[in-house]
């Protein structure tokens, strides 16, 4: 129980803390009337509000949905109250919405919605996977320019993604699903996480490597790293020359990782391809040099987005707002020891 709830008897205060558009999408109608039934719902219309003004309105709530956009929750705020003791967060990465060491020392409970997204994230770099080896959306323009059928089909001979070595660099939440339905084809998997202990790696059916043996013995890199001190740009220039030719690098996961500026010198340079989800610059800049390079594959940081994974980050920080209410154990808590890996 939350301290009013539990000291009181009183209902426990709800603040809905999201912009209206992350509201219409992850939390409908029927999620929010689960809200009501566990406690008062107080939605804070943060998008007409200065971040100030909105964290004032959250002071007096016992729990926080929060979200893409919402304001965060800073130390001088957190010390200056006592509430909220809750925050149900519905993205992954938390540490720009609040304080780690909030966290670390108990002062507030927080879960994310990181599993759903998650999944879609696998689900859109395996369909990057699969579309460079075969190559679809070029076969359908080059059929509707009508390139002869005969040439066409010697021009455009696909290849297997269970023929490939296929290296995932970050065995977290998302590189461990990209490995689970990587291991349907047969792949060769080479791993790069310097946290996976082997016994994991053998229940995986991986195959644990360096970094630079990751680069140079894939035909593809899956990037799926924290952004960290140790982390930012170990894609360097030296790490992308080992890149096979013919080969892809996807990056879903944060540009901070890669070195763009050598990323986008070597598409220019080289037969490689990359597909690329995250930018540093986002919205990325209309004179972006990506937007010139036929083998730049890109997509606007939507790799976790859809409408499935919208309801169910929504339900899921529901379900968990009602576990901590009702004292049970929370099944996605972010806990001290997760804070060392993960964004």
């Amino acid at each position: 129980m939350t301290e009013t709830s539990h000291d009181t008897g009183a209902r426990a205060a709800i603040a809905l803390f999201v912009t209206e558009p992350v509201r219409r999408k992850m939390f409908p109608a029927p999620a929010l009337e689960r809200v009501g039934v566990l406690g008062e719902l107080r939605e804070v219309p943060v998008d007409a509000m200065t971040p100030e003004a909105a964290l004032d309105a959250i002071a007096g709530c016992d729990a926080v949905l929060s979200g893409w956009r919402s304001p965060a929750l800073t130390e001088a705020f957190l010390a200056a109250h006592d509430r909220p003791r809750f925050v149900g967060y519905i993205g992954a990465s938390i540490r720009h919405m609040m304080p780690t060491a909030a966290i670390e020392s108990g002062r507030l409970t927080v879960s994310h919605a990181a599993i759903p997204i998650a999944a879609a994230v696998a689900e859109f770099t395996l369909a990057q996977m699969l579309e460079h080896l075969k190559r679809t959306r070029a076969q359908d323009q080059q059929m509707r320019s009508r390139r002869d059928w005969f040439e066409l089909r010697e021009a455009y001979v696909g290849r297997q993604l269970g023929a490939q070595t296929v290296g995932i660099v970050g065995a977290g939440y998302v590189g461990r699903l990209v490995i689970r339905l990587l291991a349907a084809f047969g792949c060769d998997i080479l791993v790069y996480d310097p946290y996976l202990p082997e016994d994991r790696a053998r229940e995986l059916g991986v195959r644990p490597g360096t970094l630079d043996e990751v680069m140079a013995g894939s035909d593809i890199v899956s990037l799926h790293a924290p952004v960290l001190p140790e982390t930012r740009h170990m894609i360097d220039a030296g790490r992308i020359a080992l890149l096979r030719d013919g080969g892809l690098l996807i990056n879903t996961a944060r540009a901070a990782i890669v070195d763009e500026a050598a990323l986008a010198e070597a598409l220019r340079t080289r037969d490689i391809t990359a597909a690329i989800d995250v930018f540093a610059d986002e919205p990325l800049p209309p004179d972006s040099p990506f937007r010139t390079l036929p083998n730049a594959i890109l997509s606007p940081h939507t790799a976790g987005h859809t409408w499935e994974t919208y309801l169910q980050q929504g339900n899921m920080v529901v379900d968990e707002l009602e576990r901590f209410l009702s004292g049970q154990p929370l099944r996605h808590q972010v806990t001290p020891a997760m804070l060392k890996t993960m964004a």
